[in-house]
């Protein structure tokens, strides 16, 4: 068992969702859309090695690098055009 968690949604009904926002733009031209929108995802870990574990562990599916950001945070983060998802490890004392 790692010693990381990612705390993921309902997969279907996030993608469900997805498919419905995709399809409500499309019929409706006239809603502004953002520049930019970006999903995270958190990894929650006690240590710096568990939280980049996790971090590390996504980046791998998503086949982009892991960076540290500093100050015990790391991320990973792939584009699909200006959406962007993110995973993050974020410390222990950022959590409370």
């Amino acid at each position: 068992m790692s010693d990381y968690v990612i705390r993921a949604g309902d997969r279907v009904a996030f993608l469900a969702g997805l498919r419905e926002l995709v399809d409500f733009l499309t019929a409706n031209p006239a809603v502004v859309l953002p520049r930019h929108v970006s999903l995270v995802v958190l990894v929650d870990a006690s240590d710096s090695v568990a939280r980049r574990d996790g971090v590390e562990f996504v980046a791998v599916l998503l086949g982009v690098p892991t960076e540290d950001i500093g100050r015990g945070y790391s991320d990973a983060r792939r584009d699909f055009g200006p959406i962007s998802y993110s995973v993050i490890g974020i410390p222990p004392e950022e959590r409370q």
